[in-house]
């Protein structure tokens, strides 16, 4: 298997925010060993570039934001599940680690967030990028889900350290 480094090399930074994120809602929970925690990073990183690799549009960074979004909502994205059953951890165990409601965007320069149904979105990851004037008005996985809402969301970064 050789690790042919292409134009896809420039989702390392949006994929590496993402799996840090996730890695580290499992590290909060003291129950998954730090090699445990290697090797989760490494099935899902790889699960998610091959996941990304055709629905990866820079040029229009909302094209194929649905797609690419990780979603927990009392069912587990199958993502996140074939990487955590790489390390022996079932369905169950899964649930009892993450939150039960959480999306995550992994989008071309913005990776954010959102715990729960109403929580805010936070960025945790955003590089500057020339924005093409046409993506403005698109309706996007993210703005969909922020339309039947009533009060402002307030976005605050985050950021994990390893």
């Amino acid at each position: 298997q050789s690790q042919r480094r292409g134009p896809r090399a420039d989702m390392v930074p949006e994929i590496a925010a993402a799996v840090g994120f996730v890695s580290g809602l499992l590290r909060t929970r003291g129950c998954v060993s730090e090699q445990q925690l290697q090797v989760f990073s490494g099935a899902l990183r790889e699960a998610l570039t091959e996941h990304y690799k055709h629905h990866w549009f820079p040029e229009k960074p909302f094209k194929g934001s649905g797609y690419r979004c990780i979603r927990i909502n009392h069912r587990m994205d199958p993502i996140i599940s074939k990487a955590a059953s790489q390390i022996g951890l079932s369905l169950p165990q899964l649930y009892q680690l993450l939150p039960s409601e959480l999306t995550l965007w992994v989008d071309p320069y913005e990776v954010s967030y959102r715990i729960g149904e109403d929580g805010s979105i936070c960025v945790l990851y955003e590089a500057a990028a020339a924005k093409p004037p046409s993506s403005y008005g698109m309706l996007t996985c993210k703005n969909q889900m922020m339309l039947g809402r009533t009060s402002p969301s307030k976005n605050y970064i985050m950021t994990v350290s390893s």
